[in-house]
């Protein structure tokens, strides 16, 4: 069995096809590692060869590194590993050196490593599809292009055109990578590409100028030039600082991807390629890339084969979906379902109003228009899709109706049975709510079976998460139909069971509410945006808190503590309690939609933390680790209380959902990640550090303390 199969034509030329024995795509492991290196010592054993030409034989050209055996990689395998890595980059070396024309024919996608075998051929030539993309998106996973991606796209396109494709992971399609000078030609189909590469190889012999890469020839020189070069060095004095200003120190794959990339550019080609492979044996074989792998490849990847989805149901696709309310988030849910070519109805309780939610949609496309990402003939045949109205008839046999008013029990039960009536035969009803209970606002409904929460994230357009949320009595199908939903709009499904704030709510709100804590213990609110940011989280507590507006944390709050006292509980006075009643109903300041918060809001200029809130500054002994800590543990232990309760069912539902809905540190790989990845009783030692110093919200889990006994992670 060979991942590589080797062919030689009449014409003395080599056709390198891959194809992985039982995968369905082409990947990096060991099989296509072993196949590189019998296959290179064939090809240097040959005496008459005119040329090699590598193809696939999937449907795409070739995926890149194999995850799930990165993944494993152990700080104490680093050494073995560097070998492995030089000894493949080795094989595609002598192959690129062999002084005979080498070329890719790609027939689909090249991502990753595929890219880099890409890269080390002479000439490239593609399957003219918008659909195909390229590039190198290892440092989304917290690694680097280890394959000679670094050192191929700096020597190619220069230092500045090559960073964001390195150290963004910035993908690009065809007419981008011709324009780019990385395609050199295109084809229409499988046939026509192989038959290009054959006659650009017959019109190019071995040892001309076209048998070997640009960068191989004598006095080549570096687009835009090396590091000495005056206008890149001035570059490079001060990118180093803005990329630590972006990550905070806490993703070193971007900071490992510069140094690489700068440094190789000073040596030869060799030279820089073993420094690339150091930098990635060192991210390869550390957690971050580990807690990034496992959610965002391994936790996306079951998500989107349905993880969390009734097995034995059959798949459902909406025809015709309802939305009630034409407020930000009706306005934004609609545009969503509407631009993956679903009906929508949008209804709210005037028809100027409704018109004023099919506005924003039109905002929206209007701006990809401009962008050259849409045409103005399919902007009006989406904008077609959404019907504005203020009847509720109009909602006639829609598969889905979901409610976006306000979070008020009585309007939703009003809507909910003004509209249920006209969903279709099979339909099922959804509430978009942050915080009330789903069982509760079933009552409403003439089949709670058919009811469930659907809570979408703002802005809906750019955010990826839907928290599908179980009543009591929603059943395993209106559970399948809503989680085919959200995946039929484009969106990441997590699915919780009912409860106060179910997962998202709740544990967002322990975020914010610990930076208000920091502040009433005196710490000074610059230091606290900065500790959490240095955490990893995307926006500072204070920030986020003004977005939110403090009137409806207090409202929150107020109506949690009224249900609580309903069944009998409580819920503990806080200091923040205090700080909020005090910026509302004192000090005016109730956050950014009313003009002023903890930020002040000039007019066309930043937004600027006020001064006035140096009335809560007194000294303190708090380290920043020590807050960073808090912003982080009160989250994690707080989702682990959600897993242990029930209210999330999976490990992977509650890491992919505390990065994508809450924006928790993405470092981590997610919440509970965050807790394995310090090692269970680590873990425990500093909850309980935390707790001693800080209070019961520190108090560690039950699972926690289990878990720690013998160091096991929570799965």
């Amino acid at each position: 069995m060979s991942a590589i199969h080797y062919e030689k034509n009449a014409d003395q030329i080599v056709i390198l096809t891959l194809d992985s024995t039982g995968q369905s795509a082409n990947t990096m492991n060991a099989e296509f590692r072993d196949s590189l290196d019998e296959v290179t010592q064939k090809l240097k054993a040959e005496t008459d060869l005119k040329g090699i030409i590598f193809r696939s034989a999937k449907k795409t050209f070739f995926a890149g590194g194999d995850l799930d055996e990165l993944i494993q990689v152990q700080p104490e395998q680093a050494s073995n590993f560097f070998q492995m890595i030089e000894a493949l980059k080795a094989n595609l070396r002598t192959i690129e050196t062999l002084g005979v024309p080498v070329v890719a024919v790609l027939n689909g996608t090249a991502l990753g490593g595929g890219w880099e075998i890409a890269l080390g051929c002479h000439y490239r030539i593609a399957l003219s599809d918008p659909k195909t993309k390229f590039g190198l998106p290892e440092v989304t996973l917290g690694l680097l292009p280890g394959g000679g991606g670094i050192v191929r796209m700096v020597r190619l396109l220069g230092l500045q055109t090559a960073f964001p494709y390195l150290m963004e992971g910035k993908q690009f399609g065809v007419e981008q990578a011709k324009s780019l000078g990385l395609v050199h030609d295109t084809a229409e189909n499988e046939s026509a590409l192989l038959e290009k590469a054959m006659t650009w190889v017959k019109a190019n012999p071995p040892s001309t100028k076209a048998a070997q890469q640009p960068f191989d020839v004598k006095g080549y020189k570096i687009p835009g030039g090396d590091p000495k070069t005056p206008a890149v060095a001035q570059i490079l004095a001060i990118a180093p600082a803005m990329l630590r200003d972006k990550t905070k120190g806490c993703y070193p794959a971007p900071e490992a991807i510069m140094a690489a990339a700068v440094e190789g550019t000073q040596v030869d080609v060799d030279t820089a390629l073993r420094i690339e492979s150091r930098y990635f044996t060192q991210l390869a074989t550390g957690q971050i890339s580990k807690n990034m792998i496992g959610t965002f490849w391994h936790g996306l990847n079951a998500i989107k084969s349905g993880a969390s989805r009734p097995a034995d149901i059959a798949k459902w696709q909406a025809k015709k979906v309802g939305v009630l309310g034409a407020g930000m988030m009706g306005a934004g849910i609609a545009y969503a379902t509407a631009i993956k070519g679903i009906a929508v109805v949008l209804k709210d309780i005037s028809l100027e109003n409704a018109e004023k939610g099919k506005a924003y949609s039109h905002k929206l496309l209007d701006k990809r228009v401009q962008q050259g990402r849409l045409t103005a003939e399919k902007r009006d045949q989406i904008l077609a899709l959404i019907v504005p109205t203020a009847t509720a008839a109009d909602l006639h046999d829609c598969d889905l109706i979901i409610e976006a008013v306000f979070e008020n029990q009585t309007l939703k039960a009003q809507v909910t049975q003004e509209a249920e009536p006209y969903l279709a035969q099979e339909g099922i009803f959804a509430s978009n709510t942050s915080t009330l209970p789903i069982s509760g606002l079933a009552q409403a409904s003439q089949d709670p079976e058919k009811f469930i929460g659907l809570h979408f994230f703002s802005p809906v357009d750019k955010m990826q998460l839907v928290e599908i949320i179980k009543g009591q009595r929603t059943s395993a199908e209106t559970l399948a139909k809503a989680y085919d939903f959200v995946q039929q709009i484009g969106k990441i499904p997590i699915v919780v069971n009912d409860s106060r704030g179910f997962f998202t709510s709740r544990v967002f709100g322990t975020f914010i509410n610990e930076g208000m804590r920091l502040l009433a213990e005196g710490v000074h609110p610059a230091q606290i945006e900065m500790a959490a940011l240095k955490a990893g989280m995307p926006v500072g507590p204070l920030a986020i808190q003004d977005e939110v507006s403090l009137t409806l944390t207090e409202h929150i709050t107020q109506e949690t503590r009224r249900a609580l006292q309903a069944e009998g509980k409580t819920l503990p006075e806080s200091p923040v309690d205090d700080l909020i009643h005090c910026m509302i109903h004192e000090l005016d300041r109730k956050g950014k939609a009313a003009g002023a918060g903890f930020y002040e809001y000039p007019e066309n200029d930043k937004k600027f933390l006020w001064p006035g809130l140096s009335r809560w500054q007194k000294p303190h002994s708090l380290s920043e680790q020590d807050m960073i800590d808090r912003f982080l543990f009160v989250q994690a232990l707080d989702t682990l209380r959600c897993y242990e309760e029930g209210v999330l069912e999976s490990v992977i539902d509650a890491n992919v959902g505390s990065i994508f809905g809450i924006g928790f540190a993405a470092w981590t790989g997610g919440a509970i990640q965050f807790l394995n990845q310090h090692g269970t009783a680590q873990a425990l030692e500093r909850a309980q550090q935390l707790e001693a110093h800080y209070g019961a919200r520190f108090t560690p889990p039950a699972l926690l303390k289990e878990k720690a006994a013998t160091n096991q992670p929570i799965q």
